[in-house]
This record gives C-alpha cells, sequence and structure tokens, in this order.
C-alpha cells in the first residue's frame, strides 16, 4: 500500500498529566489529531462530529476505505446522547462499561457523529473505554472522539508513544505519553439489534455477555469482520451503502433524469439539465470530497432522480478510499 500523503505537521509529544490532557482537548477542539493510551493500543483521536479531521485521520492513516469507526465517550450519558439504548443496550452498558465492549445501536435523533465515522450507516459503534487517560482525555473534550489504533494502515499496532511517533510524527498534532499500554484483544462488538448479535469477538467473552442477556448471541462473524483495521458496525457487504437510486461510476456525460455528483470543474455533455447536483469538491480536494461523500449521496437519492452518474475521482490518497465506497454503492443488489 502506498504511504500516506499528508501536510507535515510539527507532532508534539506530552506527558499525559493534567497540563497535557487538557492541551490534547484543545486539539481535539481544533480538528486535529491526537494518540493516546487505550486499554490496547494506543488510539489515533478526532472529533466524532468534525468531519474535516476524520478526513485528515484516514489520510494520515493511509487507511483504505472508510469503514466505519468506534465512537469513544466518557460515559453512558454521553453515550445516550448519540445513541438509542434499548433495554439489551442499557443491560450491556451497565454489566460491561467502561471496559472493551463495543455497542452498536441506532443513532439518536440529532446524532453529532460525523456520516464520515458511521461510513453512511444510521447505526453508531459506542465504547466507553476503562483507561484512566483515555476517560480524562474524554471527560475534558467533552465530547465523543474516533480513535482507531495510532499507526499507518498494516503496520504493527502501537503500545508506546515511541511507536506512534516512528509511525505518525508529522501527520498528526499531538502524541499522548502514557507509558507502554497492556496488549489484549480489540473491543468485542455486538450489535444490539432485535436479535442481540455478536459482530467481533474481543476483549469480553461472548459467553459472559450471555450470562447477562440469558439468551445466546447470533453470531455475524465472518472472514470479512476479521480484516485488518476494521472495526465493525453492520453493513460491510459488498452493496453498501446502497442508495435506492441507481449509482452509475465514471460518469463523462449526464443522461436525462440523472442527478450528478461532481467533483471538480464541471463540463460534462448534459450537466446544465441534471435533475439534482452536488460537487464533491469544486477544486478538486479528496478531503473535502470525502467530508461530503456520504451526505451528498443521501441528498442526491432523496431527489426522486432514476439514477445518481459519478464524475471520476483519482484513485491516489483519499481518492482510493472514496472510489471503494462508491463501488459498494454502485454494486449490483
Amino acid at each position: 500500500m502506498p504511504e500516506p500523503e499528508t501536510t507535515e505537521l510539527k507532532t508534539q509529544v506530552l506527558p499525559a498529566d493534567a497540563k497535557g490532557i487538557s492541551a490534547a482537548a484543545g486539539v481535539f477542539a481544533r480538528g486535529g489529531l491526537v494518540a493516546f493510551p487505550t486499554e490496547t493500543v494506543y488510539g489515533l483521536g478526532a472529533d466524532a462530529s468534525n468531519a474535516a479531521a476524520i478526513a485528515h485521520l484516514y489520510q494520515a492513516k493511509g487507511r483504505p476505505a472508510f469503514n466505519p469507526l468506534i465512537a469513544h465517550v466518557a460515559d453512558l450519558g454521553a453515550a445516550r446522547r448519540i445513541g438509542r439504548f434499548d433495554a439489551t443496550a442499557e443491560r450491556l452498558a451497565a454489566a460491561f462499561w467502561p471496559g472493551p465492549l463495543t455497542l452498536v445501536v441506532p443513532q439518536a435523533d440529532g446524532c453529532p457523529v460525523a456520516d464520515l465515522a458511521t461510513a453512511g450507516l444510521d447505526t453508531v459503534a459506542i465504547r466507553v473505554p476503562a483507561h484512566p487517560i483515555a476517560r480524562a482525555l474524554l471527560a475534558a473534550f467533552g465530547g465523543a472522539v474516533v480513535a482507531p489504533s495510532a499507526n499507518i494502515s498494516g503496520h504493527v499496532s502501537p503500545t508506546t508513544a515511541a511507536h506512534v511517533a516512528a509511525d505518525l510524527t508529522g501527520r498528526i498534532d499531538l502524541i499522548l505519553d502514557g507509558g507502554p499500554v497492556e496488549v489484549g484483544v480489540e473491543s468485542t462488538i455486538v450489535g444490539c439489534f432485535e436479535a442481540p448479535a455478536l459482530l467481533r469477538p474481543g476483549g469480553v467473552p461472548s459467553e459472559a455477555i450471555e450470562a447477562v442477556l440469558g439468551r445466546p448471541l447470533a453470531r455475524r462473524v465472518t472472514a470479512e469482520m476479521h480484516a485488518a483495521e476494521q472495526p465493525l458496525a453492520p453493513g460491510m457487504l459488498a452493496s453498501h451503502y446502497a442508495p435506492r437510486a441507481a449509482v452509475r461510476l465514471e460518469a463523462n456525460d449526464l443522461a436525462a433524469g440523472e442527478a450528478l455528483l461532481a467533483f471538480g470543474p464541471v463540463n460534462l455533455p448534459g450537466a446544465a439539465g441534471a435533475a439534482a447536483m452536488l460537487n464533491l469538491s469544486p477544486s478538486g480536494d479528496p478531503a473535502e470530497a470525502a467530508t461530503h461523500l456520504f451526505g451528498y449521496l443521501r441528498s442526491l437519492d432523496a431527489s426522486g432522480a432514476r439514477s445518481i452518474a459519478v464524475m471520476p475521482i483519482p484513485n491516489d490518497g483519499l481518492g482510493e478510499a472514496i472510489n471503494d465506497r462508491l463501488r459498494r454503492a454502485a454494486a449490483p443488489r
């Protein structure tokens, strides 16, 4: 995989004391990226409500696709502000939070988590971490933070601040040094659907979850779900995210009745008669395009157009991830 292309940043390394945690919360508030310790490895965090920050996170990691990210919050009250908790979710949160359990629940009304973090799904993956530094940082910031592992995608996960620095110096704003972390498995992911489902095994044994629920978990674990760097939520299928309208890629013209998802200058034949048109980035900036991708697909789908034509998008940098998601949207279904 090619190394990610990012603007060079001056990466600070600060001890994870009160001053460092306050500085890190300020970086999140300004839309920056912070690496910090969790129970298992160092995570690379961004404000979960800031699509531009999340686009930069993908860019810094060289993440191969826009997979759903886990929103980390300080407590159950904060979790309820972004997700809807039924009796099953409430029971599991009471039993296992804080700790290595991620719950996938429907988004709450007005959920602030950016579409880019949920990969366009109407669910959101939420966790309350147990690591004291992570908890202090989330409390200081006051919002949800998405945080995949703090390394370039495909590299070994980091367990010290030095590991993070080796991969991400110049790509992120701040590394919060909390010393070595205990290496463990990733969080268990449970989908709180009509039948609660195990989406990924992890730090909380499925037997313990089933004991709390008093029923077996459905199993939805697949080989694809075990792919590296893929914090899961439902819908990771070939035809995801699938609008109602057909999606036509690499469009070099526009047919009658089609909507247009543009990128860069628009000079396609037929564009003037588009049923609806939105431009991911008039300047051709992939990072800007990433922030708009899912919302614009939804808006064009809601226009009533019979199909959505998508202009070509270069496949380098974040363009690779944008094209991956568009191919899923266009897959036969």
